[in-house]
């Protein structure tokens, strides 16, 4: 469960910090860290001195975003949207999941979406991403709730819109398996842990 307060900011440019472990007293090097505010372009840049091992393994770059909290963690910050895609023809209200087909998350669910491109809304976004992954066009209304999850190498801020299809039919390429999913049956799959965030409150839609 996500419970802090976020700032959010460009990185601008990654140098190195100083001169060496022999010189500072460190352990291991540093690198400097110049960035900018996403949201306040009046604030001034901020700079931060970070391990540069914990830079690599949070894949922290130049031009990507990281969060700070105000406990004072930083972490790399992703921005998705999720697509709650309902239907109702036969009577039953339920909701399409997919099981995800790679990495560490190999074989759990989620409400399938992706990341959000330059230059687009988030609706824009999600219809952009779903057409791409399942052929199928919808459309996104309803916000139905913004989740914030701290994943071990990253901070995942994830919109997710109420949506229907509007043509076409739903076309797995890319996930490894799908499902119709009805309120009594939601718990009987391995969520995405930010994607469970979202399961109590979409038990009141269907």
């Amino acid at each position: 469960m996500f419970d802090k307060e976020l700032e959010i900011y460009t990185v601008e440019q990654i140098t190195e910090a100083d001169f060496g472990c022999e010189e500072t007293g460190r352990n291991e090097p540093y690198a400097l860290l110049r960035l900018k505010s996403f949201s306040d372009n009046a604030m001034p840049e901020k700079y931060i001195e970070l391990p540069e091992s914990f830079i690599a393994k949070q894949g922290i770059e130049e031009g990507k975003k990281v969060c700070i909290s105000d406990a004072g963690e930083v972490n790399r910050y992703i921005r998705v949207v999720a697509a709650v895609i309902i239907d109702e023809s036969d009577g039953v209200k339920k909701v399409f999941a997919t099981a995800r087909g790679y990495g560490a998350y190999k074989g759990w669910w989620e409400f399938p979406g992706g990341k959000i491109e330059a230059g687009e809304t988030p609706r824009e976004a999600l219809v952009r991403e779903i057409a791409e992954e399942l052929t199928a066009r919808i459309e996104a209304g309803e916000l139905l709730k913004t989740i914030e999850y701290d994943y071990p190498e990253f901070h995942l801020s994830m919109d997710c819109f109420l949506a229907k299809v509007v043509s076409g039919r739903l076309e797995l390429k890319e996930a490894e398996s799908a499902k119709w999913l009805t309120k009594d049956t939601l718990d009987s799959v391995r969520w995405l842990p930010a994607d469970l965030e979202l399961i109590a409150t979409l038990k009141d839609k269907l």
